[in-house]
């Protein structure tokens, strides 16, 4: 599967950054990832980064998304902008595996002054391992959102 990874400055603060390690982690699945920055810890503005994911992601470069802002929350109101873009701030393993079971989401958004990195990568492998169960009610409302 390709992955695309996008991320603003609170992924790289502190003294370990959060976006190589998860970069490096999502490889290590077998995954290829597609990085639409950025890479550094100077301040940039989340909106542009989740849009280049949402790009690389409808233009068919990659099936699947990793959002990384300060809470998930930006970035989540930031991709879910675009039709076909179902991307989900989870905070928790419960909360990964039903956006996936349930709501088939796309993009997994994570608060890196939220969530330890042992905790994303936890929700990353929750996130891709757990298939959309379908069924007549969740296709039903996934078709709603578009």
């Amino acid at each position: 599967m390709r992955v695309a990874i996008g991320s603003d400055h609170a992924a790289y603060e502190g003294d370990s950054p959060y976006k190589p390690a998860i970069m490096a982690h999502i490889e290590s699945l077998g995954h290829t990832v597609v990085d639409c920055g950025t890479n550094g810890s100077a301040s940039v503005d989340y909106p542009d980064f989740a849009q280049r994911v949402c790009d690389t992601m409808l233009g068919g470069q990659a099936e699947m998304g990793v959002l990384v802002c300060g809470t998930g929350i930006g970035m989540s109101i930031a991709a879910n902008r675009n039709r076909g873009i179902r991307a989900a701030a989870c905070a928790n393993e419960i909360m990964a595996r039903l956006a996936r079971e349930h709501n088939d989401a796309n993009v997994l958004c994570l608060g890196r002054r939220i969530l330890a990195l042992d905790e994303c990568i936890a929700l990353i492998d929750v996130f891709f391992s757990t298939p959309f169960s379908g069924g007549e009610r969740h296709c039903r409302r996934v078709a709603k959102m578009g």
